[in-house]
């Protein structure tokens, strides 16, 4: 067993691209984690998803031994977090089972929006924070500039801040014996009852279900009969191990200390992110606090292109829930598309990330309907209900009010594009809260209905400041607002997934211009096709896409006109009746593509 005064848990927090996978890498590497030939780039992203993209969508552990200058060796155990708004519910988990976070800052960025955030985080887990500069090795690095917005905005003490590459290895020792000598080791006792907290679980094709866990008092052990507090679920464990970052087994985990435990676990929903673990036999008296539960911000529904995939779409959300607890689904059944689920996810990109995995790690061709937020109703009844989806949307003469979510958004942005900034929050109906200056750049506070920044905002807000504006939210609750659903019909047929919620004084423009996108998106088809958009009984915009011509004449050379005349009278006809019966085949890239809105 370690002595809990050589054990330091730690997690790297920081924005998004300023370098936390990499710095680990070099850590892992200084303390001999890995050989230089098992290392790849960011050896912690172990999904294809991240490799691809560039970023860190799950926190990764890894257990490190450091020989520290004092002569004692120290085990690290380190949490290597996203720096995405849609995964920071999976930064509150790991800053929970640890006791201080080093802060990354890039030097050439300095401060930006998540960097705020999730030292708001750290600071509300009673977290010592160890502010570290990345990136001083290239040209366009200003330290001393980024020590002193680190004062200025956040309010810690910079002065001493490590400076470090995480490309070149520069200052990596440097900050190892800052982590020994600054950062609190955690508290424990082996003699207690055991108490362990669940960080994560994730499945295996081999093992089961893994868990991964923080003891906090008492010792895990092979053959231990373990009890999860939140359900009543009793287990054997087989197996305890540690990830270096390679899977290698122990004897046991004792207090302070991060690892795994495989328990043959087949049913998924025992193990609940967040719950206590302890002995069955000589259980602890009250179990550990746990996580909030996270809160669905964005939800779509999810159907299998084929219907008979029902049951696979199914096992594969159970699953990916087990990783990813902030998916939340319930069944659904749509008229067009068959049985499918309702889920709630915790941003666009955050969507995005749980259809691409449903494709590749399931192999499941889905069809997913456009995104929309949850409306609070109250109805003239006196009742309240939480409307998901737009096609549920009860009849109006019934409904009293309506609200809208609304979330808190803060923007730091380059001096010279703030002028656009402002007109583009203006435009998706903010209200300025506050504007703040640092150093060069200013720092904007508005109040925005969620609803206009869950498409296209951050996209947008990306193009025009070229890149250099970086965003965080958090929901603040829910506002009355004057909101009216516009119903898209094709073909006089209304399609449920193109539904939507909007404020009355964008309806008709947004109708106009999904009308307009679908136009250029709908294939021509042999007869035409009216597209319309409607709110209530009034069709406010229409687009008409043109039939096909075919060339029914192509066989008649020369001769009389008449008999050209016959045939195209007769062609007539004929399309005036598929007009009729004619079903309009709508592709699946046109829905999300139609409900992207303001870049024209």
């Amino acid at each position: 067993m370690t002595d809990l005064s050589l054990i330091r848990n730690f997690a790297i927090i920081a924005h998004i691209d300023h370098g936390k996978s990499t710095l680990a890498d070099r850590m892992i590497e200084y303390c001999g984690g890995l050989t230089a030939r098992e290392m790849t780039e960011q050896v912690l992203d172990s999904m294809d998803i991240e490799k691809e993209r560039g970023i860190t969508i799950k926190a990764q552990t890894v257990r490190l031994n450091y020989h520290a200058k004092d002569g004692k060796t120290y085990q690290l155990n380190l949490m290597d977090t996203p720096g995405h708004v849609d995964f920071s519910y999976e930064v509150s988990r790991s800053l929970a089972s640890c006791e201080g976070s080093v802060l990354v800052v890039d030097a050439t960025q300095g401060v930006e929006a998540q960097t705020l955030a999730n030292v708001y985080l750290a600071i509300d887990n009673n977290h010592e924070i160890l502010p570290v500069l990345n990136k001083v090795d290239l040209p366009s690095a200003d330290a001393e500039k980024v020590k002193q917005q680190i004062e200025d905005v956040i309010g810690l003490d910079a002065s001493n801040a490590i400076e470090t590459s995480g490309k070149t290895g520069l200052g990596v020792p440097e900050l190892l014996e800052a982590i020994v000598e600054k950062l609190p080791a955690p508290q424990g006792d082996k003699d207690k009852p055991l108490k362990a907290l669940l960080i994560d679980s994730w499945y295996d094709s081999y093992l089961g279900v893994i868990i991964l866990v923080r003891i906090h008092d008492g010792v895990l052990k092979k053959k231990t009969n373990i009890r999860m507090m939140s359900n009543g679920a009793t287990y054997l464990v087989d197996k305890v191990g540690i990830f270096t970052p390679k899977m290698q087994d122990v004897e046991a985990l004792y207090p302070g200390e991060v690892g795994f435990i495989t328990a043959s676990i087949k049913s998924v929903s025992d193990t609940s992110v967040g719950d206590t673990i302890t002995d069955n036999k000589t259980p602890c008296d009250a179990p550990l606090e746990g996580f909030k539960p996270s809160v669905p911000v964005v939800f779509c529904s999810i159907f299998p292109t084929d219907s008979s995939q029902y049951e696979a779409l199914k096992d594969a959300l159970a699953k990916l829930k087990l990783n990813d607890a902030s998916i939340d689904y319930t069944n659904e059944n749509s008229e067009a598309l068959g049985l499918g689920f309702r889920c709630g996810f915790l941003g666009l990109l955050h969507m995005e990330i749980i259809e691409e995995r449903i494709g590749r790690e399931f192999d499941l061709d889905i069809i997913t309907t456009a995104p929309s937020v949850a409306y609070k109703i109250h109805l003239s009844d006196g009742t309240d209900m939480m409307l998901h989806n737009p096609a549920d949307m009860p009849d109006l003469s019934t409904v009293r009010s309506i609200e809208e979510p609304m979330v808190k958004a803060t923007i730091l942005v380059p001096d010279n594009y703030l002028g656009a900034v402002l007109k583009l929050c203006t435009e998706r109906r903010g209200e300025q809260v506050e504007l703040t200056y640092v150093g060069s750049r200013a720092m904007v506070v508005y109040n925005i209905p969620l609803n206009e920044i869950v498409f296209d905002f951050y996209d947008r807000l990306k193009s025009i400041t070229s890149g250099y504006a970086s965003f965080d939210y958090e929901l603040t609750g829910y506002q009355e607002s004057d909101l009216v659903k516009v119903q898209i019909l094709i073909n006089e047929e209304p399609v449920d997934a193109l539904a939507f919620l909007t404020h009355r004084s964008e309806a008709e423009s947004r109708g106009r211009q999904i009308c307009e996108r679908l136009k250029d998106l709908i294939p021509r088809h042999l007869f035409k096709i009216p597209i319309q958009a409607a709110i209530g009984g009034r069709i406010v915009a229409r687009e008409t896409i043109s039939a096909l011509r075919k060339d029914v004449t192509a066989k008649c050379y020369g001769g009389d006109v008449t008999r050209k005349r016959k045939l195209l009278d007769k062609q007539k006809k004929g399309k005036q009746r598929m007009r009729q019966f004619g079903k309009v085949e709508v592709p699946q890239s046109a829905f999300i593509e139609a409900l992207r809105i303001g870049d024209d």
